[in-house]
């Protein structure tokens, strides 16, 4: 148990790590790590670092309370094991990383850029929206030579109406998430 106890100033150096690399980087477009290693998803690693506290306490409540049996007891420590190893290799790749574009779509936009987007896709959600109801007239009054023609170019419309409003409302995901975790 000791050697578990042990592990503190490791998450302690891990998570002052972790915090000064997220503040460098910036979120990642993805969650960093498989959900089987790391449940909660995480665009950053702080909240890594913490789930890995959380599973070093976890095994230490559950040895103080006697409840530890030996196999949950390994697949904890394996578990958490894991856990710092991935964040240690993400930390020692970072120097390979430097040479990757800092601003790239990847990592975490600042939020008035975010704002900028969202008004951007409202402005083209619009003048799709009068595209769509355009091709509907179109094809309403179009000759029957022509149905078939119309009906195409109104299914063109409507589906880059559908992939700019799905972009918005990522974009809107993006400043909630960003507005809660500030």
């Amino acid at each position: 148990m000791s050697i578990v106890k042990q592990l503190q100033p490791t998450l302690e150096q891990l998570a002052v790590n972790a915090a000064a690399l997220d503040r460098q980087r910036g979120e990642h477009h993805l969650p960093l790590f498989d959900e089987r290693l790391f449940q909660c998803r995480a665009k950053l690693l702080v909240p890594c670092v913490k789930e890995i506290q959380a599973t070093l306490d976890s095994i230490i409540r559950e040895e103080n309370a006697g409840k530890l049996t030996p196999m949950r007891a390994e697949y904890l420590t394996e578990r958490l094991l894991a856990q710092i190893s991935a964040i240690k290799r993400e930390l020692a790749t970072t120097t390979i990383r430097k040479h990757e574009p800092k601003h790239s779509s990847y990592y975490r936009k600042p939020i008035n850029e975010l704002y900028q987007h969202l008004a951007q896709h409202q402005e083209w959600e619009r003048r799709l929206m009068e595209m769509v109801r355009d091709k509907e007239l179109a094809l309403q009054y179009a000759p029957p030579f022509q149905q078939q023609s119309a009906q195409q170019s109104l299914i063109a419309t409507e589906q880059r109406l559908k992939r700019c409003q799905e972009a918005k409302l990522k974009i809107e995901k993006q400043i909630t998430y960003r507005e809660r975790n500030q």
